[in-house]
Order: structure tokens, then sequence, then C-alpha cells
């Protein structure tokens, strides 16, 4: 489910939202969509570095073990979860990433 489909009333905490329904209404489209591409960058840069430092430690054989390579390999593999974790719905970081960005944009715009 892609948590920024666009919503007739957005909500937070199963409440209108309406600061946020009339910054939407102040920002562009393309301002909207690179707001939340950003966000979701975000999640996944913290997602990446919230993987990495579990699998620091480490040891044996596989994708985490503690053979000669395997750092490298284990960055990749651990920064595609991310991404993966991000684009899929996350942990809800950047929901209210997107919404601060939007709030901002708006209260420039004014």
């Amino acid at each position: 489910m892609n948590s920024f489909a666009p919503a007739a009333r957005p909500q937070v905490n199963s409440r209108p939202d309406t600061l946020f329904a009339n910054a939407l209404a102040k920002v562009s489209p393309e301002a909207q969509k690179k707001a939340k591409a950003t966000a979701q960058d975000f999640e996944a840069m913290f997602l990446n570095t919230m993987f990495a430092q579990m699998t620091t430690g480490l040891k044996g054989e596989g994708p985490f073990g503690d053979t000669t390579g395997t750092g490298v390999w284990r960055s990749m593999l651990t920064e595609q979860y991310a991404k993966s974790f991000a684009q899929s719905g996350g942990i809800g970081i950047s929901n209210d990433v997107y919404r601060t960005l939007i709030m901002q944009q708006a209260n420039r715009a004014s």
C-alpha cells in the first residue's frame, strides 16, 4: 500500500488534518512529488544505517558472515533492503518527513 496515495482528506491520528490539506493545496504537484521522493530517500537512509548497525558484529558464514569481501557485499545488501522497506511503506518516518516538508513549503508560499 502506498502511504502517499492522494486522499480527499489527509488524517493524523484518525482525525482530519485540515492544516495539511490546506498546505497541499498551496504546493504544486511537482513539489509534492519531489517532497515524497525526498522523504522516502530519507527513510531509506535511516533504515540503511539501522540495518548496517544490526549486522556489524555478526560472525560466521553466509551473506552476513565475517569473511573477506563480505563487508562490501553486506553494505550493498543492507542498502537494497533499506530501499525496499522504504518503498513498501517503511516504518512511518517518511510520512512525517513528507508532512513537514509540505508544511514548510506552504508557509514559504504564503
